[in-house]
């Protein structure tokens, strides 16, 4: 039975077979996981599709193919699996690799000479020395695989000119590797590649030259240098990407949560033998933030084009820190939701989200961002906004603080009171500073008169 690279999502049309949880000869439960992928959206375990032995695999760790691209072959019938030698030759699995991913591409298959797999071309490190001219569009699916090339590569082709959707690379399903722009580099095969652009006249709203982020580091002697994980790197290119769209604006307030903290106390443990689960801050927050959503409904909105899409629906994403990164579940449709509803969503995310079993669609259609950097003694920052959504908030560390109250007498008195800073970090293109900090009143206002009832 063959075990192909799932579809986690219908925009999604690669992944990375990250890491092999089982080795070639190991006996597999029907659902047991066998391999983990990482692709645009999420990380996951993928289960076996039958009970068996694994008897081939095909793509190794770390390398990106296209979906449906079969990674692993399992032998359901064990005692098959005995009579044929237990397993396939050395050097299978690595030689079947490009054969499985030139066949999901849509390319003809190697041809076979004799029992082994034929060669790789004669000079398989080499693009072709004329580059032909992209088909279509750019949006057909072998043209949507090629150019998703490491950053790497598409920063030395943007420095050089070069197109890269021009190109049929040596990579899994034609991808474009670094050793594929060597000949263009050496200047041998630059007559057919794209001619370079002009250069645009330096901009007061953008820096000059091609890479904005300034030359690359060297390592030095001594030096560990180690790849970036697919999750780092995506990770790297949203946030990057959000900077460059949304002009980052960041206000904070200082808000009381007293009376948020007697009532959790009181609510605590009927919480947590309803749901299984503790109850925190978080969804007294999220109660607050859908209300003012609802009041400030720009907060809730993205941007398209010179159009802004107020958005309908109320879902809330949660960052999640993960040991290897960080990820952003959804709370769908959280008005709908009670504190008791909120506080199982939350913690059913967290865990699944650090399980690895999270479902891609879990992680997309949010409309606002809360990311909690207090847990870890944070007591501010400036979080970015993750797009198209155009807000997001950002809470503190919650602690106790000696403050200044007015007594019902008209007398100041310092008490002790539970704190956090809140921030918002809001896209100025269509959210002014005034909305912003109107919002976050509401919230303020909302936490600090929090009702008993709704529990």
């Amino acid at each position: 039975m063959d075990v192909i690279m799932p579809q986690m999502g219908e925009s999604i049309a690669e992944g990375t077979l990250s890491r092999w949880l089982k080795a070639v000869g190991d006996e597999v439960k029907r659902d047991e996981p066998i391999f983990e992928i990482s692709t645009d959206k999420v990380d996951a375990e993928i289960p076996a599709p039958a009970a068996g032995i694994l008897a081939e695999i095909l793509v190794q760790q770390g390398q990106t193919v296209a979906v449906q691209t079969v990674v692993a072959r399992l032998e359901t019938d064990k005692a098959a699996y005995a009579t044929a030698g237990a397993g396939a030759p050395a050097g299978a699995p690595a030689a079947a690799a490009p054969a499985a991913a030139a066949v999901s591409a849509g390319g003809p298959p190697p041809k076979n000479e004799g029992s082994s797999v034929s060669a790789a071309p004669s000079h398989p490190s080499h693009a072709s020395p004329v580059a032909p001219t992209p088909s279509g569009n750019g949006n057909s699916f072998e043209e949507r695989v090629r150019t998703r090339s490491s950053p790497l590569v598409r920063k030395i082709a943007a420095e050089h000119g070069l197109e890269i959707a021009a190109m049929q690379g040596s990579g899994i399903a034609g991808r474009v590797t670094k050793k594929d722009l060597l000949p263009y580099l050496a200047g041998g095969a630059r007559q057919g590649a794209a001619p370079a652009p002009a250069a645009a006249p330096p901009s007061m709203h953008a820096p000059t030259g091609t890479d904005s982020h300034g030359p690359p580091a060297e390592s030095w002697p001594g030096d560990l240098v180690e790849p970036m994980t697919p999750m780092r790197q995506r990770i790297a290119q949203h946030m990057t990407q959000s900077r460059r769209t949304s002009a980052h604006v960041t206000s904070f307030f200082e808000i009381d949560l007293t009376r948020v903290a007697r009532i959790r106390a009181k609510q605590r443990a009927s919480i947590e033998a309803s749901t299984g689960y503790k109850l925190s801050y978080l969804p007294f927050i999220i109660s607050a933030v859908v209300d003012g959503l609802k009041k400030f409904p720009i907060m809730n909105a993205a941007v398209s084009g010179n159009n802004i899409i107020y958005r309908k629906q109320y879902n809330i994403g949660i960052a999640v820190a993960l040991d290897w990164g960080l990820i952003v579940p959804v709370i769908k449709k959280a008005d709908d939701l009670s504190l008791s509803g909120l506080t199982r969503a939350l913690n059913d995310l967290a865990s699944r989200a650090r399980a690895k079993k999270l479902d891609p669609r879990e992680v997309q259609d949010g409309t606002f961002t809360i990311t909690n950097p207090g847990i870890f003694g944070s007591l501010m920052g400036t979080p970015i906004i993750s797009q198209p959504q155009v807000a997001i908030l950002g809470v503190g560390a919650i602690e106790k603080r000696p403050k200044v109250i007015t007594g019902a007498d008209g007398e100041d008195t310092i008490a002790i009171r539970t704190c956090a800073f809140f921030s918002i970090s809001f896209d100025h293109r269509i959210i002014d500073g005034a909305v912003a900090d109107e919002f976050l009143a509401f919230v303020k206002k909302s936490l600090e008169n929090f009702p008993e009832t709704g529990i």
